[in-house]
């Protein structure tokens, strides 16, 4: 069955042009003008990619911190002990805790936005990985979130880290800010991250990479980017 818009939607779609690939800075300014929301709606930019997600050697995943941040308080814990436990409240992690931290998960608390660990933790993270992993809130390396530079990846998780990682469809979707931002501020966001997606070109891919940009905020019509201008 197919998807019934609103009469905002709508009127907000008439004003893409779907056959136009817009320069960032014209796409942002359209994002800013169909946006019909009563809140500050989150700002999204999609890739498709031109990679065979069945390749291990194909697949992107990683972390990058956005210059403006997110627009979003994240809530960060932090699976560590001693003097690695210590480094993580004074960074301003929400909640640090060893054992204790799994239970409290293990009880069906999963009320945060990050989760780091430093490598000798992982061990008793795994316990938890069947509740943390379809959330996307497993710790891992390459993202730098297992790490023994707490004090780092929170700062980061704090301070604007997103992170990225193709579907297996060769998809990438990353939240890079909100509405309200300047429209420089969400356009040198977007740059940050298809840059970091376009110097992650896989050696294996043939041909043409980054097949289709666009970006949307949460109930907006998308607005296709001219690839070659990012």
């Amino acid at each position: 069955m197919a998807k019934k818009h609103g009469k905002k939607y709508i009127a907000a779609l008439e004003k893409v042009d779907a056959e136009k690939a817009y320069a960032l800075d014209e796409a942002v300014a359209l994002l800013k003008e169909i946006d019909y929301t009563n809140f500050d709606a989150s700002v999204e930019v999609s890739f498709k990619l031109n990679v065979d997600t069945r390749q291990a050697d194909q697949q992107l995943r990683g972390a990058v911190v956005l210059p403006n941040g997110t627009g979003k308080d994240k809530k960060v814990v932090v699976f560590a002990q001693g003097d690695k436990a210590k480094e993580a409240e004074a960074a301003g992690a929400d909640v640090v805790g060893a054992a204790d931290l799994v239970q409290r998960i293990q009880g069906g608390w999963l009320d945060f936005d990050v989760a780091i660990a430093t490598p000798d933790m992982m061990a008793q993270v795994g316990r938890v990985g069947r509740a943390l992993g379809p959330k996307g809130l497993m710790p891992n390396p390459k993202t730098g979130t297992v790490t023994m530079d707490v004090a780092k990846a929170v700062s980061d998780a704090k301070g604007g880290q997103v992170t990225y990682r193709t579907d297996r469809d060769g998809n990438v979707a990353v939240p890079v800010g909100r509405v309200s931002f300047d429209a420089d501020k969400l356009a040198e966001n977007i740059k940050t991250i298809a840059s970091t997606v376009i110097k992650s070109r896989p050696a294996a891919v043939k041909g043409t990479y980054v097949q289709h940009v666009s970006i949307a905020s949460t109930f907006s019509p998308s607005v296709t980017l001219d690839v070659a201008g990012l």
